[in-house]
């Protein structure tokens, strides 16, 4: 049997050390607030993170990232699109731009 709170919605089960570093490091007196904070905090920064890691890709390259990946599948990078730094590039600069949608999409 699943608890539920009044907004009718799961409750939050969690040691009570764990319960108390939670409202102290957010200065929130409920359980549930705090963990939101906490968890849209996480978000900003990974967001803010992803946004540097694209635009450091950017600012390389000089181009966005499908501007670099319409170049590669035409052959008019200038450069290996083989070559270890490429692949090393446009696979991190993927998985950054991938994750920003994603965090983006998860913000209320």
């Amino acid at each position: 049997m699943e608890m539920v709170n009044t907004h009718g919605r799961p409750m939050i089960s969690m040691s009570p050390r764990l319960g108390e570093l939670l409202t102290r490091a957010t200065q929130t007196p409920d359980l549930e607030t705090a963990l939101w904070k906490v968890l849209s905090e996480y978000m900003d920064m990974k967001i803010a993170a992803l946004k540097e890691a694209v635009a450091r890709f950017e600012q390389k390259w000089g181009m966005t990232l499908a501007e670099f990946s319409r170049r590669c599948r035409e052959g008019a990078l200038d450069k290996d699109i083989y070559s270890w730094d490429v692949e090393q590039d446009f696979w991190a600069w993927e998985q950054a731009v991938t994750l920003l949608k994603h965090y983006e999409a998860l913000k209320p």
